[in-house]
């Protein structure tokens, strides 16, 4: 497996995006992220967006941050959003998902932010699991477009 940045509008990552998207619909049976995103959110250094490649160079996953100051969507000055974490089928299990976070970790700290945050669903039990083991706390507070709805969650840590 190797890790590399490209733009969020790249072919590999319109591929996985579109795939999560599917994912989205199947788990919650609506019409996917409604959160409006494009590739200049996830230019350095207010962004980064990462591709994991298999041994063949097929795209197998795919995460991002985007930089955020405090709005009136709850975000706090400092904050980094994750986006877009995602594996295919076929790699989940081999720990690609924490090696894409922590790259992302790292690339946010580098560039001054000073939060992790994220927002996922209830019905995404892996990555709420990936994220408290990974020292997310969940949020009170909650962030981000679906922070009215019930099935969200938001969570957050510290980039110090």
């Amino acid at each position: 497996m190797h890790i590399r940045p490209v733009r969020y509008d790249h072919p590999d990552a319109v591929k996985l995006n579109d795939q999560v998207q599917l994912e989205y619909v199947e788990r919650y049976g609506d019409g996917g992220d409604q959160t409006h995103l494009d590739a200049a959110m996830f230019h350095p250094p207010l962004g980064l967006y990462l591709l994991a490649y298999d041994t063949e160079d097929r795209p197998v996953a795919t995460g991002g941050w985007r930089a955020h100051e405090k709005n009136e969507e709850n975000y706090a000055d400092g904050d980094a959003e994750l986006k877009r974490m995602y594996v295919v089928r076929e790699a989940r299990g081999l720990g690609v998902a924490r090696r894409i976070l922590a790259a992302l970790e790292e690339s946010a700290r580098e560039a001054g932010r000073t939060r992790m945050v994220l927002e996922t669903g209830d019905q995404q039990p892996e990555a709420i699991a990936l994220y408290l083991s990974s020292g997310y706390e969940p949020c009170v507070e909650k962030f981000g477009y679906y922070r009215e709805y019930e099935s969200s969650r938001c969570f957050a840590k510290p980039l110090k």
